[in-house]
């Protein structure tokens, strides 16, 4: 397929994540957790859709299509220092799943995560790679 403004190219792969859609329930309400308890960059809202950008990959809140149900995934925010976000977004009113902790010890790093959701119960994770103590 040939576009009349593009050349045809050969296609090497997928590499960049432009958007992430999360389904929910009331966009409103989740604009308002996503913006205020979480302090995510809020770009722009439309009715039924809200919109942020979270590090250069745009994150879109919307209803389900059609009445259909959401399949959800999990996003998992990159922080540098997990205790300091962990107690910045408990003061906001996050609700976590428990306290941040080890999930991996690599060569070089120990992955600690903690997990919280949303208002309609998405998944969401804190993560944080800590480099390991020179022995």
């Amino acid at each position: 397929m040939e576009s009349a403004t593009m050349p045809a190219r050969s296609f090497s792969g997928l590499s960049t994540i432009g958007q992430i859609g999360i389904t929910v329930t009331d966009v409103d309400r989740s604009v308002t957790f996503y913006r205020d308890a979480l302090g995510l960059e809020f770009l722009f809202q439309y009715p039924g859709l809200g919109f942020f950008d979270c590090g250069g990959v745009r994150l879109m809140l919307s209803r389900p299509e059609g009445g259909r149900e959401s399949c959800g995934s999990v996003l998992y925010f990159r922080v540098p220092d997990i205790d300091a976000a962990f107690q910045s977004l408990a003061g906001r009113g996050v609700a976590f799943e428990g306290e941040p902790h080890v999930v991996a010890r690599m060569p070089d790093y120990d992955l600690w995560m903690v997990f919280f959701r949303d208002p309609d119960r998405n998944l969401l994770a804190l993560m944080c790679e800590v480099p390991r103590e020179a022995a």
